[in-house]
């Protein structure tokens, strides 16, 4: 069973790790147009881009948390766990919806 906690515990680090270097990285772009806005005129498309990369980082780092939290339910699966579980899933998986949706309507 420690062999499962930690195994999880390595899927949710990875996954955060996901997380904040898509946020790092959409930073420090973000920082760079802005830092370059005077002497462009069309920044929307490269806001655009920078949104849709963090989006696609934010879906990623989402799915290894949900991995995570049900590989640590089967260890504990007891009625209030599967509740938590199913709670974090459906908003987990809300969020991942409506991120979608926006980067396909930004693709278009």
């Amino acid at each position: 069973m420690d062999v499962i906690n930690y195994l999880s515990l390595a899927i949710g680090i990875i996954g955060v790790i996901i997380i904040v270097w898509g946020s790092f990285v959409s930073a420090i772009q973000l920082g760079s147009i802005e830092f370059k806005k005077l002497s462009r005129s069309n920044m929307h498309i490269e806001r655009s881009q920078i949104r849709h990369n963090l989006s696609v980082y934010l879906l990623i780092g989402l799915e290894y948390l949900i991995g995570a939290d049900i590989i640590r339910t089967i260890i504990r699966p007891t009625v209030q766990e599967l509740i938590i579980l199913g709670a974090m899933v459906a908003i987990r998986t809300i969020i991942s919806y409506f991120l979608t949706k926006e980067m396909k309507s930004q693709n278009e």
